[in-house]
């Protein structure tokens, strides 16, 4: 029987870091959808199509096949049956994958690949729709958020371990909004499943935060 354990909540809760520990420790798959948005974006490039002709991008959903495995603890991207590990982490990649992830069509098929994942194997997902949208029947649904506060203060902190000049009440302010526009789009807006557990992770660890999910899990 496989398992699905589905993580929503805004920017910056620390979704991604607390996904793929379950992951690790469960040995689940983590499906990283960001990695499955750069490897179509990848697909569009190399098709010769541009992020402003979105009826093409729309065309050219049906002939990509995304999906992601694990081999010696490593993720490892499939487009279309190629490894695109190392293709799919450039600037341009990164531009296209933000122009073409506001497509409807691209959304579609991504939540088509990514529940065909979920059938296949146990899996760990983190987003903003995962728990309404992309796995409506997970086994666990967790909400995890922060304080802007907090949130800001790890970004902070973040930015600054890399030598990086930021300001603490810009960054908050930029989260908050973000919070706004991801809670207001009109496709898939972000927003706590009814059947999903609101975790504040505010004054917790990782490492307790994920404990507090796998204890979740029957």
């Amino acid at each position: 029987m496989n398992y699905s354990i589905a993580i929503d909540g805004p920017a910056g809760a620390g979704k991604s870091t607390i996904a793929k520990l379950i992951a690790k420790k469960k040995s689940y798959i983590y499906v990283d959808t960001g990695a499955m948005y750069r490897a179509m974006a990848l697909f569009f490039i190399e098709s010769g199509i541009s992020a402003d002709e979105q009826e093409k991008i729309s065309a050219a959903c049906k002939d990509v096949d995304v999906t992601i495995s694990y081999e010696n603890g490593e993720q490892i991207v499939w487009l279309n049956g190629r490894n695109v590990n190392g293709l799919i982490r450039t600037e341009e990649v990164g531009k296209m994958a933000s122009a073409s992830s506001a497509n409807k069509d691209v959304r579609e098929k991504l939540v088509e690949l990514q529940r065909a994942l979920a059938e296949k194997e146990s899996v760990v997902m983190d987003g903003r729709d995962i728990g309404t949208v992309v796995l409506p029947n997970a086994d666990v649904k967790v909400y995890l958020t922060a304080s802007s506060r907090v949130r800001a203060v790890r970004r902070y902190e973040e930015l600054k371990a890399k030598g990086e000049e930021c300001n603490l009440e810009v960054i908050e302010k930029d989260i908050i909004e973000r919070d706004y526009r991801d809670m207001h789009r009109d496709i898939s807006p972000l927003k706590q499943a009814e059947d999903a557990v609101l975790l504040d992770s505010s004054n917790m660890t990782i490492e307790e935060v994920a404990d507090a999910v796998i204890a979740m899990c029957k």
